[in-house]
């Protein structure tokens, strides 16, 4: 598996080629309700089925689709994504980690939200601690899940989403909402804090090593909610070289962070200037409306969870 991958952005055209090609080969279809867009699912291949499955909320049959994600294998041809932004249509060939298959997914409705309804996508984690919402965004490698995770272990702590939600803004406060029915994890998480072992173990890993599970089994039904106030953003990188471990950041300093990091989201499936404004603008009010903080995650994970919940308000 590479690095990422890259958009083929393609017309109307191209897509209904492509959908001629593939149609007769397309066994499996489901219908996801992300955040309000219902994106279809057609596959051949019955693994991505089952985890969508697993990790979505389904829409019913007979709601019309906003978006669709078309997910191939061609042996002897190289992994690829290509997207019709007119019909919000997404090819993928070869992408055989389900990961990005779900970014994927969850992006397209990004793009349908964030035109029609001014709704927008932050690749990152959204917590709720005793009806205080807090964020963590990360460049990939940094912490994000191991510390969204960490801070969900606390007895008041309850999941909106660990990886991906939509922002709603106004003159108050921002709303955060989630959209995933269960979690993609690492097998790993249960080995950084020991809660999760039995989450781990009742797991069926895939090639990756990754598994959708439901954190309820952990958690409770009422440790996973549909929303939160956000109140505290915790941006994340990973620097030795840098001996300063927390450093709060101002509305300016967040937001320059964030577009060095190409705003810590690789799954953008539209990059062009118009796309990169409207998210620019969004995320300079999300962090005008919020208090923002830089953590250095050089230490252990102990340590680093230990900052983490000092910036919340949360001490041992």
């Amino acid at each position: 598996m590479s690095s990422r991958y890259f958009v083929q952005l393609i017309t109307p055209q191209e897509n209904e080629e492509l959908y001629k090609k593939y149609e007769h080969r397309l066994l499996y279809s489901n219908k996801a309700d992300i955040y309000g867009c219902c994106i279809k699912l057609l596959t051949e291949v019955e693994r991505v089925h089952t985890e969508w499955e697993d990790n979505f909320y389904t829409m019913g049959e007979n709601t019309r689709s906003h978006g669709r994600l078309i997910v191939l294998e061609e042996p002897n041809q190289p992994l690829t994504v290509k997207y019709d932004a007119y019909t919000k249509t997404a090819f993928l060939i070869n992408v055989d980690y389900y990961g990005w298959i779900k970014s994927i997914a969850l992006a397209l409705a990004g793009d349908i939200l964030e035109d029609e309804h001014r709704i927008y996508s932050v690749h990152g984690a959204a917590i709720d601690l005793g009806c205080m919402g807090v964020s963590i965004i990360a460049p990939s490698g940094t912490g994000k899940t191991t510390h969204s995770w960490g801070l969900l272990r606390l007895p008041y702590g309850r999941l909106i989403s660990d990886d991906w939600y939509y922002v709603r803004l106004s003159t108050r406060e921002p709303l955060a909402f989630g959209s995933e029915k269960n979690c993609y994890i690492e097998a790993d998480i249960g080995k950084i804090w020991n809660e999760y072992e039995r989450l781990v173990d009742k797991a069926v890993l895939d090639e990756k090593g990754r598994a959708v599970v439901n954190v309820r089994w952990i958690v409770g039904p009422g440790g996973v909610i549909p929303l939160t106030t956000i109140k505290k953003i915790i941006l994340l990188k990973r620097d030795p070289l840098d001996p300063k471990i927390v450093a709060q950041m101002s509305t300016d300093e967040a937001l320059q962070y964030l577009l060095e990091h190409d705003f810590c989201n690789p799954h953008q499936l539209v990059r062009d200037d118009r796309k990169k404004e409207l998210r620019k603008n969004f995320f300079y009010k999300y962090f005008s409306q919020t208090s923002v903080y830089l953590v250095n995650t050089t230490g252990t994970p102990e340590q680093t969870q230990q900052e983490i919940r000092r910036i919340v308000g949360i001490s041992d």
